[in-house]
């Protein structure tokens, strides 16, 4: 699609985001350091150990460049790990967050490993077509800011997905289903933020956070 994606690549299951968004056509770069984030177009945060991945770009120097990057535009997309990563707070504990997602994250929300499991949802801005979602060791979003719009429950009204402008978060994971959507809109809003033009993608953040309960 004539962009460069960016895929967080410190932890984590990259490798899959990698290969699907390949499939779509899209330049794939991992992302380890500062510089590797020089011309992207977009990124993705992938699922994995959020307090790992927190720590490591802690470490390699890339929470205010990316918090940077991010909040200037930049098309995003986080997976599980990377929705935590993503949001201003979490419901307990501590670990680096970049802020950039105006939502408060329950971590591991249905328990342990063995917990884990797939569903079918309605997710209306990706067409009629179900998601098979898969759920590991999950995380559920407990609040919302207001220019957040939320783009998939579960049947009990639980938030598993979210928009927030340049921002796209879920707390499964569509790489690991074959699931492609989500990394066909995320290469369409790098697509668009390579243009010049104004777009979506290049909407900015606003400043301030609340995550206001929705």
């Amino acid at each position: 699609m004539g962009s460069t994606v960016g895929v967080l690549a410190l932890q984590g299951d990259f490798r899959e985001h990698s290969r699907a968004l390949k499939a779509l056509g899209a330049e794939v770069r991992e992302i380890r350091l500062p510089a590797d984030l020089e011309g992207i177009d977009g990124i993705v945060l992938p699922g994995g150990e959020s307090t790992t991945i927190g720590k490591l770009a802690v470490r390699f120097g890339l929470i205010e460049p990316l918090r940077a990057a991010i909040g200037a535009g930049l098309p995003t997309y986080g997976t599980c790990a990377g929705m935590i990563f993503a949001s201003i707070s979490l419901t307990e504990g501590e670990q680096p967050l970049l802020g950039v997602l105006d939502v408060v994250v329950k971590r591991n929300a249905f328990g342990r490993q063995l917990d884990s499991f797939e569903t079918e949802l309605d997710v209306p801005l990706l067409g009629s077509q179900p998601v098979h979602a898969v759920f590991i060791r999950a995380p559920v979003i407990e609040k919302v800011g207001p220019d957040v719009d939320v783009i998939a429950r579960l049947p009990d009204g639980r938030i598993v997905a979210v928009r927030e402008r340049n921002v796209i978060a879920t707390s499964f994971h569509p790489e690991l289903a074959g699931e492609t959507r989500f990394h066909r809109l995320l290469a369409m809003m790098a697509a668009e933020h390579a243009d010049p033009g104004e777009g979506v993608g290049r909407r900015p953040h606003p400043t301030r956070r609340t995550a206001q309960g929705r």
